[in-house]
């Protein structure tokens, strides 16, 4: 990461915390490692992002549907998924400094540090080397190459590694009243085996013909034991994910259109184009047969926002084997065609997105610091543009004094727009001070309520990006902004 991408992610990590959007957790007791907690600001702008994806997702398809699967689940889930046995990251720990690294990340650290000084070749061949390397399950082979590329501890500076280990990501529980003799459970890795498991459930209670897609929202945990780059990687996580089930022959064709509708999501929220690629996996997981990540150039470089996969018929077969219920689709179609195979476990396309990762993404790609200093004087200002849809707060009612009547008038004007629209009131410091606050928490629109208010029912709307100003009747506000912060304007 270049000197100027890292103080621009400082200053991007430092934003979040000072106007209300992610804190450390429990900070007061010095936090919890790659533990975050979202402030009355966070909390917003991720409720939108949900919103956002779950309209695209549900709403806008007739054949999606999404349910809310729960977090605990049978162990023998989990035994089913290949979670008990196989869900495990590399892990290195620097003798020196005592800090532990995924042994993947030290050498994507590094293939990044070779692309950077022009070193392609270098990096490719690195690239091909871990690959290589992380499908074989070849542990050694990971510490030879971290060992030929020099590749130092961050903290240290030093080469002074353990051999590289397995580390299992679950988090495990007891769920009883008492812990003699009651059971091991798991709180889930990810959400995607509460849809499969449910999958007949909602087929037949839905009378949903294949194809047709679940999707769900939901809190996840991963016991990651590095905390790297802010919100990007943390014990406690949010996904977006949808499986979409189809017939075997057909899964090529869905997977292109997943590929294609997904990047086209992305781009909708205004985030340039060139910021975006796709990574296409060489090597596959054993129950794929294709996957790609959209990735997303954040300030310490392109890093995953979303997969999708064809993952075949893997999991349905999987859970049919470990359960000993049938989790066969009866296509009446082929039936009444007189093809065979009329029944069969249906194979899935999946689309997963971080939650979290998109918030980032969000918060790196709206943050500007703008020089708008003239010949007479000095100013600046720092601003999230953010797509007026999502931003937190959708408009901020400022009367121009504390006096003569101005604040009850914009209290007025407040209450009736707050029943449509998340509003702030403030009337605190000088107006330019107030915009100036406003511009930093991504507000679209200010509205001022000034001395020609009380005569002509008339108002100030400032434009967060362009600061142009226009003056508009008090009685078309409500239009006016519901117009400008429709989900029309990111769903069409």
């Amino acid at each position: 990461m270049s000197k100027n991408n890292d103080e621009l992610f400082k200053n991007v990590t430092g934003h979040a915390k000072e106007y209300g959007f992610v804190f450390q957790s429990s900070e007061i007791y010095d936090g919890l490692s790659a533990v975050y907690d979202y402030g009355q600001l966070g909390a917003e702008l991720k409720n939108n992002l949900k919103t956002y994806w779950w309209k695209s997702m549900v709403q806008m398809n007739e054949n999606i549907v999404g349910i809310d699967s729960a977090i605990f689940m049978h162990p023998k889930i989990w035994k089913a998924s290949g979670h008990v046995d196989g869900f495990a990251d590399p892990m290195i720990d620097n003798k020196d400094s005592k800090k532990r690294y995924r042994a993947d990340n030290l050498i994507e650290d590094k293939i990044a540090r070779y692309e950077k000084d022009g070193k392609t070749d270098k990096a490719a061949k690195l690239q091909a080397d871990m690959d290589e390397a992380l499908n074989a399950d070849d542990l050694p082979r990971l510490k030879v190459l971290i060992e030929e590329h020099e590749i130092v501890c961050p903290v240290s500076g030093t080469r002074n590694w353990t051999e590289v280990r397995q580390f299992n990501l679950m988090f495990s529980t007891q769920m009883g009243a008492m812990a003699e003799g009651s059971d091991e459970v798991y709180l889930r890795p990810e959400t995607a085996q509460g849809i499969f498991v449910n999958f007949l459930n909602v087929q037949k209670s839905g009378r949903m013909k294949i194809p047709f897609g679940i999707a769900q929202i939901g809190k996840a945990f991963r016991n990651e034991v590095i905390a790297r780059q802010f919100i990007m990687r943390m014990r406690e996580f949010e996904q977006m994910e949808m499986q979409f089930f189809v017939r075997p022959g057909t899964e090529m064709e869905w997977y292109k259109h997943w590929k294609d509708a997904r990047l086209k999501w992305h781009l909708a929220i205004g985030t340039p184009a060139e910021k975006y690629r796709y990574h296409d996996h060489v090597k596959l997981a054993h129950y794929a047969n294709a996957a790609v990540d959209i990735e997303f150039e954040f300030p310490f470089g392109f890093k995953e926002v979303e997969g999708i996969h064809s993952r075949t018929d893997f999991d349905l077969s999987q859970h049919q084997q470990f359960s000993g219920k049938k989790m066969q689709y009866f296509d009446n179609e082929l039936n009444e065609e007189g093809k065979p195979y009329g029944n069969y476990i249906p194979y899935v396309i999946e689309t997963s997105i971080g939650l979290d990762r998109l918030f980032l993404l969000t918060l790196c790609n709206a943050y500007e610091e703008q020089d708008l200093s003239t010949d007479e004087k000095q100013d600046s200002r720092t601003v999230l543009k953010l797509h007026p849809t999502l931003a937190p707060i959708k408009a901020a009612v400022l009367p121009l004094t504390k006096k003569d009547g101005l604040p009850e008038k914009a209290r007025e004007i407040m209450d009736k727009l707050k029943l449509d629209f998340n509003m702030q009131y403030d009337e605190k410091d000088s107006i330019g001070k107030r915009y100036r606050r406003q511009d930093a928490i991504g507000t679209p629109f200010c509205i001022t309520i000034d001395h020609q208010t009380l005569e002509d029912h008339t108002v100030t709307i400032r434009h967060r990006d362009s600061m142009d100003q226009e003056r508009v009747a008090a009685s078309e506000l409500d239009q006016i902004i519901g117009k400008l912060v429709s989900w029309k304007n990111l769903l069409n």
